[in-house]
């Protein structure tokens, strides 16, 4: 059996040096906000203090050494999540016990981290690997499993077994699909992983992960056998919403563009001054201001309403934007672009997964088309 797994790992490169005064942040921000349950307010949100604590974070501790990662492939996602502390599951493991659009406020600031790759890792736990085992999860697998991811002493990936490749969650052969918790220490004849090189997200570790005859106790399953694959389509809508909230690094790659174009110049006049390029700049600021407007309707989500379609939208265009984004910025770059020294050429390498991962645009498409009744029907059987 393969796996193919979005794996985020290594925690031995430079520990960060606020663990204390972080965690002891979290906490107090915790305890105000069980005390005010009932608030929607931002006022909460530990992203919004006055001090804006996690931004100075970003800055210091993350973007110093996004360069460095990125050549490594890994980043030290142990030691991250003492800033996604803001997870928003489980108080009871370590979580804040928080609603959704706190995850949405986390993805939106996780944007000013310069690169993809360590925003997605980041994602990969809580939005994908970790929300059905906090749903489903027993007692026992949530003390073993969840309260080590969220607190950082564990990396959780998710993986799909597959006979072939592709990671194609929406067909299932040979039976039905469970969720299962599995340790790569896990008793057998053995495992091991091939590391993948990515185009992109390359400080987010890929890898294929290869099993013989590995035992895993009944004790592992999550929730009820058979059920796995209706897990994950639960989680999809939270995955997408997420991806959505994090494609808003475009508005750093835009203001790069403007101060790089104001400075290079072309025909004697500033590349930034002719009409095409900063109309074109302006056009897509408009689409990424229009797609940040989708963030409040998380709301519908949290009270219990089918946001399939809506999130099915926002994904879409999210990754159609970034795409644009990226190859309209680069273009404005001229052959520095080409290059990997700048910000627009890794995040034209990055942002080609947001139309792939989580569903590509064309389930995307396809499933925005089944609500809308458009889809052909299957001929009656004679």
């Amino acid at each position: 059996m393969t796996l193919r797994l979005n794996l985020a790992g290594g925690r031995h490169f430079y520990k960060l040096t606020l663990v204390s005064s972080t965690r002891k942040l979290i906490g107090n921000v915790s305890s105000k906000s069980k005390a005010a349950s009932g608030s929607q307010t931002t006022a909460g949100h530990l992203l919004y203090t006055l001090q804006h604590f996690a931004l100075k974070i970003i800055d210091q501790e993350i973007n110093s050494y996004v360069d460095q990662w990125g050549v490594c492939m890994l980043c030290v996602l142990g030691e991250l999540f003492l800033y996604e502390g803001v997870c928003v599951c489980c108080a009871e493991y370590g979580g804040l016990g928080l609603d959704f659009s706190y995850s949405i406020a986390v993805s939106d600031e996780l944007c000013n981290i310069r690169c993809g790759g360590i925003p997605m890792a980041i994602g990969v736990k809580t939005d994908m690997a970790t929300p059905a085992l906090a749903r489903f999860g027993s007692e026992e697998l949530n003390k073993e499993f969840l309260l080590p991811s969220i607190m950082g002493d564990k990396v959780s990936c998710l993986g799909v077994s597959e006979v072939g490749s592709g990671s194609d969650v929406y067909v299932v052969n040979g039976g039905k699909m469970s969720l299962i918790c599995l340790p790569m220490n896990s008793p057998g004849r053995g495992s091991h992983r091939r590391k993948i090189d990515k185009m992109g997200m390359r400080s987010s570790d890929t890898a294929e992960v290869f099993f013989d005859d590995v035992r895993v106790p009944c004790k592992n399953l999550i929730g009820q056998e058979g059920m796995g694959f209706t897990y994950q389509m639960m989680q999809f809508q939270e995955e997408r919403l997420w991806a959505v909230g994090n494609t808003l690094t475009t508005r750093d790659i835009i203001q790069d563009t403007i101060q790089y174009t104001r400075q290079r110049k072309i025909f004697k006049m500033p590349v930034l001054y002719h009409q095409s390029v900063l109309f074109r700049l302006a056009e897509l600021e408009t689409e990424i201001e229009l797609l940040r407007s989708i963030a409040p309707q998380v709301a519908l989500y949290i009270k219990g309403n089918d946001v399939t379609k809506l999130a099915s939208m926002a994904k879409l265009k999210a990754g159609h934007l970034s795409r644009e984004v990226g190859d309209s910025c680069l273009q404005y770059w001229g052959g520095m672009g080409f290059t990997s020294d700048v910000l627009v050429s890794r995040f034209y390498r990055d942002a080609m997964l947001l139309s792939i991962g989580g569903g590509a645009d064309e389930v995307m498409l396809s499933i925005i088309c089944k609500y809308m009744d458009t889809l052909p029907k299957a001929p009656a059987k004679n």
